[in-house]
């Protein structure tokens, strides 16, 4: 291809045109919101046992996304006991984090091509917003085969065709307590879940370090992103990806790492890469 062909980008579509095969993707995204703030409307204060089915809801989905997809399946930073592994990858799924197959992919992807223009989610070329949803819709698909094959088979394979069902499980698990379940454990928390991590694509790759990196460690972040506390130390994690641990200093909270911890002490988690060590 010449330098003089014009290849247009994925960013330059206007944001309500979804790429082929990804308006399901669209239609999702806005009808949780739609619900979300239909829920927050109607029941802003939510009894207890419906606030406290939603914390563990979003927790378990917290650690599935840092600990199961993020640490383990796409860095192989840890190997976890394959009961707590599939536990944790249900946990993200349920959470509306989607399969094992296309997280990876894409976040392999990303790594690879990271503030590159063919960075998936690079707000240093596409803008804030496309890095945080518009790239959920507007981007093509992730070549797992490419990316990571090993999860296009096996166990792996079956929780790719269970996405559709688990997330519509998801959306109206809250029903046996009536509307204000339906809305605060389905809706609300899914949209809570999506932008904590969307946060991680936009939010901590704003800015620009000596390197080029574009990475940055946004420290208030991190209590908001309850379970998944610690991705919030994000230029940790480019500058030391083969590491299971982001918080690299004592004061640098990182939940994930704690839960790795744990589960190494009680034999359920092995081969862990810990950082290394700089002079």
């Amino acid at each position: 291809m010449s330098e003089s062909t014009v290849v247009a980008k994925p960013w330059d579509r206007p944001f309500w045109k979804p790429v082929k095969g990804k308006g399901k993707i669209l239609f999702y995204l806005v009808a949780i919101h739609l619900l979300a703030v239909t829920g927050l409307i109607l029941y802003p204060t939510p009894s207890l046992p419906v606030i406290g089915l939603t914390l563990l809801f979003t927790l378990l989905g917290g650690f599935g996304t840092t600990v199961g997809y993020h640490r383990c399946l796409s860095h192989g930073t840890v190997k976890l006991n394959k009961f707590v592994e599939n536990l944790l990858i249900f946990g993200a799924m349920f959470n509306g984090s989607g399969s094992p197959e296309s997280w990876a992919a894409y976040h392999r992807h990303h790594h690879a091509n990271a503030d590159t223009p063919n960075d998936i989610s690079s707000p240093e070329h596409g803008g804030f917003w496309w890095a945080h949803l518009r790239w959920l819709y507007q981007s093509e698909p992730a070549d797992a085969k490419r990316w990571c094959p090993e999860f296009t088979r096996g166990i792996y394979r079956f929780w790719t065709h269970a996405e559709v069902p688990l997330l519509a499980l998801s959306l109206l698990c809250g029903i046996p307590f009536g509307w204000e379940g339906f809305f605060w454990m389905g809706a609300i928390r899914l949209i809570y879940s999506l932008h904590m991590q969307c946060f991680v694509n936009s939010l901590t790759h704003l800015g620009k370090n000596a390197d080029g990196d574009t990475s940055q460690n946004v420290w208030w972040l991190g209590p908001l992103q309850l379970a998944a506390w610690g991705e919030n130390w994000h230029r940790n994690h480019h500058q030391n990806a083969a590491s299971a641990r982001f918080g690299q200093r004592w004061w640098q909270v990182d939940i994930g790492w704690y839960l790795i911890c744990t589960l190494e002490a009680m034999g359920l988690a092995r081969n862990v890469l810990r950082p290394k060590q700089t002079a």
